[in-house]
């Protein structure tokens, strides 16, 4: 007779198979990844096996030279590049030519949808650094690990916001920031588009562009800052002048540029459509008919605009009435559709579109 012992931990058989072990492996890495320090407690809870486990499958991580130890925590083991160009020295002249020369090789195994979106963020911002930033010098900083793949480009120059701000003649720079949530917003109309930062921004997981202590990002911010405050360089972020851009990518994405540029741009007539989220304009909630002007300055470039109201708890008559009413009345040919409205923001859209 064969008697057949499983052994039993917290209540679940740990003879996993391997799709098992690697789902575990990959949601302990994607939680350091997120810089969540509480990985070991969140996996016990998720798969209801005990700390002593986890740290078994942190062992096994560690010695496929997938994570390091650091003191008492592991970490995503990340393999580091650098690059510095200089103007004087002729160096700022071709994003492609940098891109091949600094970012080609590394993702040469990564899959396709990767290395296009890679491409068309990294030209498009190292161009912006190249033409707008009047830089002297520009630091291009490439970070590697199993689970994705960061880029940072800071120049010396102008800074972005600042430039924006001096260009538009606006009150401040988180105005000028605020600016830039509405794609199609360049300070060189005759030779740019304004709409690489707006595309690039969709296109990655985390997106941001910092100058002054000034951050413009569509969300996860606290993810952005302690990401960046990890690299050395930029622990003083808050107090550096030029433009920081921050750009981290997930190496088995399934994002492809072809449908964020399907989902705002049409064939024919090109970008069309835009979706602004009303609460990264301003700190608090819009009241004021200013708010409302300085909300639609360049809507009328789109026939769709979506605003997402989300975080938003209330809605000032005044921001309501200049947007719904003077602003849709003066531009017919473009649609508002606010989404994502609480009963107090939909009571006063309605009032003053004249729905109740």
């Amino acid at each position: 007779m064969i008697i057949v012992i499983k052994v039993r931990l917290a209540g679940v058989f740990m003879s996993f198979d391997k799709k098992k072990r690697d789902n575990i492996k990959k949601y302990i890495l994607d939680k350091m990844s997120s810089g969540n320090k509480d990985y070991v407690n969140r996996a016990v809870k998720a798969f209801g096996i005990s700390s002593t486990s986890v740290y078994r499958y942190l062992s096994d991580l560690e010695s496929e030279g997938i994570i390091v130890k650091n003191g008492s925590k592991y970490e995503l083991k990340t393999k580091i590049k650098t690059m510095t160009l200089s103007r004087n020295a002729g160096e700022l002249k071709d994003e492609q030519q940098i891109y091949n020369e600094f970012l080609s090789e590394s993702l040469s195994k990564r899959k396709d949808n990767v290395r296009r979106i890679w491409g068309y963020a990294f030209t498009e911002m190292m161009n912006n650094a190249i033409d707008h930033s009047a830089a002297e010098k520009v630091n291009v900083i490439l970070g590697e690990n199993h689970v994705d793949t960061f880029v940072v480009i800071y120049d010396n120059g102008v800074g972005i916001f600042r430039k924006i701000m001096e260009h538009f003649k606006l009150d401040s720079l988180k105005t000028a920031a605020g600016e830039l949530f509405k794609g199609k917003f360049t300070t060189d109309s005759k030779r740019h588009s304004g709409e690489g930062i707006f595309f690039t921004s969709r296109m990655l997981d985390e997106f941001a562009a910092i100058s002054e202590g000034v951050i413009f990002t569509h969300e996860k911010y606290d993810e952005i800052v302690n990401d960046l405050e990890n690299i050395q360089e930029f622990e003083q972020w808050k107090d550096m002048r030029g433009t920081i851009i921050f750009m981290k990518l997930s190496n088995n994405t399934r994002k492809k540029t072809k449908e964020i540029f399907d989902k705002y741009a049409d064939v024919e007539e090109g970008f069309v459509k835009i979706s602004v989220k009303v609460k990264n304009l301003f700190d608090e909630y819009p009241v004021s008919r200013s708010q409302g002007k300085r909300l639609v300055n360049g809507f009328e470039r789109y026939e769709t605009v979506e605003l997402d109201f989300s975080g938003i708890d209330e809605m000032g008559q005044g921001f309501a009435d200049e947007v719904f009413r003077v602003f849709a009345n003066e531009h017919p040919s473009v649609r508002l559709i606010p989404v994502k409205m609480g009963q107090d923001v939909e009571k006063m859209y309605k009032h003053v579109v004249g729905k109740g």
